[in-house]
């Protein structure tokens, strides 16, 4: 599963959903701007940070998603953080949140950055920790579904699309979170079928989704691929090379060669 690509998409659409996660009011998020950096000169990429729009007295946040175990990630934030702020001379403060899907990951050693923590510069939050999905503020619990069980991801999901479509005045864009609910879905149970999709959103609303439109043009240009590679060898018994099919037909010499080996001896 993407969850990087997950985070930051829920992180840039709905950034009061980490301002509440870590305890502060959702409305925090209108004075930030969240963004992805890569800092110049390295091998650093900061999963997410949240700059201050408007008062230097205001900490930039810095977040890290951690799904797999790493021992230097601690090191690694703090060295990203402090060359950050050599290279934007920001008056700010900072603090760091590191997003964990269950502490049992979290193997990081913390021997030389642990005024970090005993200050709380820096944060760890567990999503198995947060509680039952039904009982949290719906930004979390979608968060959550993240690290659902497989046999339960879908009932989950349901209750939680229920809770989305029948809040009253609900602060997030309710199209945007039904979007995102699908789009977890998508990652985390690749194999679901359209139509138990279709029975939790139902059809009409799905056809509208961007999930359902981009899953329709990449099964269009899937199948143009298909049609291609079948292609391959009646071209080549008209004559071409492999590279003059390659060149016909717009794909890597790589791909040509590949089909040909697939095709049965007697094609």
């Amino acid at each position: 599963m993407k969850t990087d690509s997950i985070f930051y998409r829920l992180f840039q659409e709905f950034p009061s959903i980490f301002f509440e996660l870590i305890g502060n009011p959702p409305e925090t998020a209108n004075t930030y701007q969240f963004s992805s950096v890569e800092i110049k000169q390295t091998a650093f990429r900061i999963d997410g940070v949240f700059l201050p729009t408007q008062d230097e007295e205001n900490p930039i946040y810095f977040v890290e998603v951690q799904f797999q175990p790493d021992l230097d990630i601690y090191l690694r934030l703090v060295s990203e953080v402090f060359l950050y702020l050599r290279q934007k001379k920001s008056k700010n403060s900072w603090r760091g949140v590191v997003i964990y899907p269950r502490r049992n990951i979290d193997t990081g050693e913390r021997q030389d950055c642990h005024e970090f923590f005993n200050s709380d510069r820096i944060s760890i939050i567990y999503l198995d920790e947060l509680g039952e999905a039904a009982s949290l503020p719906i930004g979390i619990a979608t968060i959550k579904l993240v690290i659902e069980n497989e046999d339960t991801t879908i009932t989950t999901a349901r209750e939680l699309i229920n809770r989305t479509k029948q809040a009253v005045n609900l602060q997030l864009p309710q199209k945007q979170l039904l979007e995102l609910i699908e789009t977890i879905l998508v990652y985390k149970l690749p194999n679901i079928s359209r139509e138990e999709i279709e029975a939790m959103f139902g059809l009409s609303e799905l056809k509208q989704t961007r999930v359902y439109q981009e899953a329709k043009q990449e099964g269009k240009e899937e199948g143009r691929f298909e049609a291609k590679l079948e292609a391959v060898p009646k071209l080549l018994a008209l004559g071409l090379s492999v590279e003059q099919i390659s060149q016909v037909l717009d794909l890597d010499v790589a791909q040509v060669q590949q089909a040909l080996q697939q095709t049965p001896l007697n094609e």
